[in-house]
């Protein structure tokens, strides 16, 4: 193990930007929420649409989950909390159980043997991704990074490489933006005996491992919301902020600013909780004048249906979120399959409906996340493998309708199965089911015909008809649709821009009303609707 510095020293130094008294008058942002609600929204955020989210880390190794769907990279804690049913598992698998062997042990397995950035970052640049996000860190405690905070990262153990920072020197080879993601705030209460409360204790067996291997304290730990793990957790992303320069800061929810009687953005809150809130808004300070002062537009995500952080600081996030309206700037994190890590023989989604929600998605002012959950061996399933594949060969083909598109005045018709995007003074008509007849856009209704320059279908050489109706602009596809498959855009070109930036429901509560959620085990339930501010 390489020689490290003293862990406290480490962490003050870290700390040491964020909580100085600085002089704020000459950056963007002065430390308050009222400063950062103020943030733009990155043009190659708004413009790109597309990302690819990775979870990959000594979870994957497990490949597993009881009933085979739902989230496999919350098993490492399932293996304490649901003990009656992942113990015999444990036991048949790898011979023992905690607190003998258990999720520390697994880690050797974590070898990403066969992994290739080179060739990750080349397939996500093939498939029309602009942007990467991947976990550098999970709720487990294990660091995917060269970490001096932490003996428990990927240099040091399993892999025994920097994954983080591998991947970010292929992805930059490739223009592509990076986002290592980061969700530690709730790795306090993830191996301990109750969930999302200030002062959780660890499991018993949790315990007698780290009584039996003291250095395992710092992959399971600390417990409960303590400055301790506050002052940890800042230092940490500082140190993920300064080697590698992040283009996006993605945190997951914090359930802890909703639970255990707090209300962090209503104004009540535990004083660690506070401290908590506290010390993230002075991170997501420096790290936005970080950025200005690099020349980097940068951003961050606000997760969860309790959102993180108040409105506009931000995109709206929610994992497969699917909002029914135009709202603000959003982002759906979106499964190809039931979990985000690796499961093996997941239930996928067919090819059909992955381009269908993208399509919609983006039609309301989204960007679509797209996950992948590689193996331990840094190989990805060949089921992802396929559908990233096809979304790319129908983004080469759609992709003018996709890439830099901006909202119309309505999302979608859904008597003709439409959805539809603008880009300057040109309408797409998105079709989602085959051109076979003819059909009319009632959004048009009243244009007259010289407002219409001209109708093409993206990917067909074939002459597309048209003519103005009372009800509308109706178009009259050709024979053969062309090369598209799943869904078919037809490129208007009009006299006039197209884009209606008065549409959006600008109060995100509005717009996540009547949405599903799903919790932070993967289930789906009903949107818990939290404040506005």
């Amino acid at each position: 193990m390489k020689n490290r510095p003293c862990i406290l020293a480490s962490l003050l130094v870290a700390l040491a930007p964020i909580c100085a008294e600085a002089d704020t008058s000459k950056t963007p942002y002065d430390g308050s929420w009222e400063s950062l609600q103020e943030m733009p929204v990155p043009a190659w955020f708004d413009d790109g649409k597309i990302g690819i989210f990775i979870h990959w880390g000594p979870y994957s190794v497990i490949g597993y989950r009881k009933g085979g769907r739902g989230y496999s990279e919350h098993v490492p804690k399932l293996f304490y909390t649901d003990s009656k049913h992942y113990y015999p598992y444990m036991k048949k698998r790898w011979g023992a159980t905690p607190p003998e062997f258990g999720y520390k042990d697994i880690i050797p397995e974590f070898k990403a043997e066969k992994w290739d950035p080179d060739a990750w970052a080349q397939l996500f640049a093939e498939v029309g991704a602009k942007y990467v996000v991947m976990t550098a860190e999970h709720h487990d405690g294990w660091a995917n990074w060269d970490s001096d905070l932490t003996p428990w990262n990927a240099v040091d153990k399993g892999p025994k490489r920097d994954l983080v920072g591998d991947l970010g020197t292929a992805l930059k080879k490739r223009g592509l933006k990076y986002a290592p993601s980061y969700h530690r705030e709730r790795h306090q209460s993830f191996f301990t005996k109750k969930q999302y409360v200030v002062d959780a204790v660890p499991q018993d067996d949790i315990s007698e491992e780290i009584k039996r291997v003291p250095e395992a304290a710092s992959l399971y730990g600390p417990f409960g919301t303590s400055k301790q793990f506050v002052d940890d957790y800042v230092a940490r992303w500082k140190e993920i902020q300064t080697k590698y320069q992040p283009d996006f800061l993605w945190m997951d929810d914090f359930p802890i600013y909703t639970r255990d009687g707090n209300n962090v953005r209503g104004g009540k809150a535990k004083p660690e909780v506070r401290y908590f809130d506290d010390q993230v808004r002075l991170m997501i300070t420096d790290f936005m004048n970080d950025g200005a002062a690099r020349g980097a537009e940068v951003y961050l995500n606000n997760k969860g249906a309790n959102r993180n952080w108040p409105d506009g600081v931000g995109c709206l996030e929610k994992d497969n979120l699917k909002l029914k309206v135009i709202g603000p700037k959003w982002q759906s994190c979106t499964t190809f399959g039931t979990s985000f890590g690796y499961l093996a023989n997941d239930k996928y989604k067919s090819v059909e409906s992955i381009i269908h929600e993208m399509v919609e998605v983006i039609s309301r002012n989204g960007n679509f996340l797209i996950n992948i959950g590689p193996k331990a061996d840094g190989t990805i399933p060949e089921p992802q493998v396929e559908r990233l594949i096809a979304m790319g060969a129908w983004l080469k083909i759609n992709g003018d309708a996709i890439y830099g598109s901006r909202y119309w005045k309505v999302s979608e018709q859904k008597d003709e199965a439409l959805a539809f995007t603008t880009k300057g003074t040109k309408l797409y008509a998105i079709k989602l089911t085959p051109p076979g007849s003819p059909f009319t856009i009632t959004g048009t209704a009243g244009w007259s015909e010289n407002q219409v320059h001209g109708v093409r279908l993206l990917g067909c050489d074939a002459k597309v008809s048209w003519l103005m109706t009372p009800k509308g602009l109706r178009i009259i596809p050709p024979p053969n649709p062309g090369a598209s498959q799943h869904a078919w855009s037809f490129e208007i070109r009009t006299d006039r821009e197209q884009h209606h930036p008065n549409v959006i429901v600008d109060d995100a509560s509005s717009a996540l009303k009547g949405t599903k959620a799903v919790d932070l085990e993967g289930n789906s339930e009903r949107k818990r609707r939290g404040p506005s501010k």
